[in-house]
């Protein structure tokens, strides 16, 4: 082993070693040096001593980089405060020749500015010994001030000789490594190992969803913020809000998570100044290892050195490593846990938790017949899993139609009338991801325990699209708690695609709106039939009352026409756009509504048409005991006193939060499930398999 062996600093030190090495690559045991092909070089990033301080507390948050050529080939990660870190990091990195030397550079990590350098070195890669485990300390140096001491970085490398069968094995992986144009050189971080074999600790999902009470960073009192996230090497950065204190993002972000323990994710929020540098607004962390795995934490932060908070959805998804491979449901384990839950949920715990309506198990088993997205004629699917803003994602499954995920999710119900959606993309590491299919299927249509195979759908939900989906999912839940719920505002979701202006989308909605007025129309006409007699005066009060609100429209109008002169074209053609996707918005209202109301009657969703049966049978016998004047003064106390007895209480109309729940003809056809393809039986599978 080579004891505090010197190697050539960044500032051209002579190679010091305490052991005779030499110039042709052999030591004294006369290995021989493979003529040009690949070597794998093992590093051991050990640790640090006596490194330089950058930061104004004298510590400094080093981690190094690893170069070949000008090729960056792997970096370790952040240790905080500390001039003598312990990395104990593994990186695994192929080279084509040794003519280029490993470049090892040391930095001070500064969130949101550029980080400090701290020192370099250069390791001769052709001076190592073949298959020998080897000790390196390094000496770092500044090019610029070479007498400054700026400490060491102890090291383990292996170099070894990719020949023969090795060498074509090694030439096959080569094709899912990046190339580096200038240098030839073949490398592999150890992320990207972990990425490619699966061995990422778990994916980080983060929903930004809003800022509030930011501080004002701008003459007028307001600010233009935006929002970067960091965690390790991986960066992302929000969308700018302009002149707000209290943005409004719902923007979404997947991080990968490397590290056992977790990891910290650094926030800093910013406001945009243009032509100037962007004037910072405040800081936070999450600390990742703090937080249970598999769950949404909705997260309120505080911003430190600054003003208001960030408001977050953090969700933390085991890797394909902890994943459940062992979907058996009739394990006596498995019969104790379900045992367990339907007691929890029993008709005997009405009034337990009232917020805790039920729970559901989804098994994300397979998929089959997938689109092709990339070139190659492959893709590499994931799947995520969402049930209102909880939001789970699989593994990715790598140049594979037919993926096998095996990966179990649970989730606690709010509400039994949510709609669970899953949604299978293809991972693009450059890009954002690949739709590849989608299906969304009600709580109250699941059928307990049977697998079964979903034909994927386009991004509307109302046509289908290659593959189909093994899923199987099971939903226990309290039935008087769930009805309780139907009364209650829905949740809000913060992440949902915003509405643009459709031809096809506004002729739907003209229709169906004018179904609905046809429906009241001979609802008229049946009336009049019953009780056909004519009205002078109500026709004349009618006759007044619409030209009053014509002549307010022309009013308005002319106001209007005076203003839209003063605006440029481009203005004008904004506003145009705006008004077609209100009335867009206002038609699909208005005609939800009335196929809603249709929807109840018509026993669309059982449940609902039950409970409503249920609730008018209640209220009639409620009629018939008690006088009305007394629960209209119950009603009455009762509304009065609500704000008073609850200030922070959600004011609603309990007939409109029941009717929210009621799908529209629309989804309907969005929930309604295809039929697959009898080739796709599970049953029909496994037989051909056993054959």
């Amino acid at each position: 082993m080579l004891d505090s062996c010197k190697l050539k600093s960044a500032c051209n030190l002579p190679f010091i070693c305490n052991k005779k090495i030499n110039t042709a690559g052999t030591s004294n045991a006369e290995v021989p040096l493979a003529d040009p092909g690949m070597y794998q070089l093992d590093i051991t990033l050990r640790k640090g001593q006596s490194l330089a301080a950058r930061d104004r507390g004298g510590t400094s948050d080093p981690y190094v980089k690893f170069k070949i050529g000008r090729k960056e080939v792997f970096r370790s990660k952040i240790i905080h405060k500390n001039l003598n870190p312990v990395w104990e990091e593994k990186a695994c990195i192929l080279v084509d020749h040794l003519r280029e030397p490993l470049y090892i550079k040391v930095f001070d990590y500064d969130f949101g500015l550029q980080d400090d350098f701290m020192g370099s070195a250069f390791l001769d890669l052709a001076q190592l010994e073949l298959n020998r485990p080897t000790d390196v300390t390094l000496t770092l140096k500044d090019p610029h001030y070479p007498d400054h001491d700026l400490g060491i970085i102890l090291l383990s490398v292996i170099l070894t000789p990719k020949e023969g069968e090795s060498r074509d094995v090694t030439m096959l992986m080569r094709k899912s490594w990046k190339r580096s144009s200038k240098f030839q050189t073949q490398s592999l971080r150890l992320s990207d190992l972990h990425r490619k074999s699966h061995l990422w600790r778990g994916i980080v999902s983060i929903t930004l969803i809003e800022g509030r009470d930011l501080k004002a960073m701008d003459s007028n009192g307001l600010s233009d913020p935006y929002v970067k996230f960091r965690l390790g090497h991986q960066k992302y950065k929000s969308k700018i809000m302009p002149k707000t204190l209290n943005p409004q993002w719902r923007e979404q972000f997947d991080f990968h998570l490397y590290e056992e323990r977790g990891g910290i994710i650094d926030i800093t929020a910013w406001d945009k100044d243009a032509g100037k540098r962007d004037d910072f607004i405040g800081r936070c962390q999450v600390d990742l290892s703090a937080l249970s795995r598999e769950q949404t934490h909705k997260l309120e932060l505080q911003l430190e050195e600054g003003e208001g908070h960030l408001v977050l959805l953090v969700t933390l998804t085991a890797s394909a490593t902890v994943s459940i491979s062992d979907l058996s449901v009739n394990s006596l384990e498995d019969q104790k846990e379900r045992e367990e839950i339907l007691k929890r949920y029993s008709p005997l715990r009405i009034f337990h938790n009232l917020k805790d309506v039920g729970f559901l198990q989804v098994k994300v088993i397979r998929a089959e017949g997938l689109m092709a997205a990339d070139v190659t004629g492959k893709s590499d699917p994931f799947c995520v899993v969402e049930l209102n803003n909880d939001r789970l994602l699989t593994h990715t499954v790598y140049k594979n139609l037919n993926p096998e995920w095996n990966k179990v999710f649970t989730f606690n119900i709010k509400d039994i009338h949510s709609v669970l959606e899953v949604t299978v993309y293809d991972e693009d590491r450059d890009r954002s991801a690949d739709f590849l299919g989608k299906v969304a299927i009600p709580l109250l249509s699941i059928q307990n325990g049977e697998q079964k195979a979903y034909v994927l759908k386009n991004k509307q939900l109302t046509g289908p699209t290659k593959g189909v989906i093994y899923l199987e999912i099971d939903v226990i839940f309290n039935a008087v708690k769930a009805s309780l719920r139907t009364l209650i505002p829905k949740e809000q979701k913060y992440i949902e695609e915003e509405n643009r202006l459709s031809k096809q989308l506004l002729l739907r909605n003209f229709i169906r709106m004018k179904r609905c007025v046809m429906v009241l129309v001979n609802a008229a006409y049946y009336v009049n039939s019953c009780f056909d007699w004519d009205s002078p005066p109500r026709s004349l009060a009618a006759f007044v009352v619409v030209e009053d609100m014509l002549e307010d429209e022309e009013e308005e109008d002319d106001k209007d026409d005076k203003d839209s002169e003063k605006k440029g074209f481009i203005n004008k053609i904004y506003a145009i756009q705006e008004v077609c996707v209100s009335v867009q918005n206002i038609l699909d209202e208005v005609a939800s509504f009335g196929e809603r109301i249709k929807n109840t009657f018509n026993w669309t969703v059982p449940f609902l048409s039950w409970l409503a049966i249920v609730a008018l049978c209640v209220f009639t016998v409620i009629l018939y005991c008690i006088p009305l004047r007394y629960i209209v003064l119950v009603w009455g106390i009762n509304k009065f006193t609500k704000k008073l007895r609850s200030p922070y209480a959600i004011d609603n109309n309990e007939l409109l939060d029941f009717l929210s729940r009621v799908p529209s003809d629309v989804q309907v056809v969005q929930y309604q499930e295809l039929k697959p393809d009898p080739s796709h039986s599970p049953y029909k599978r496994k037989k051909n398999n056993l054959g």
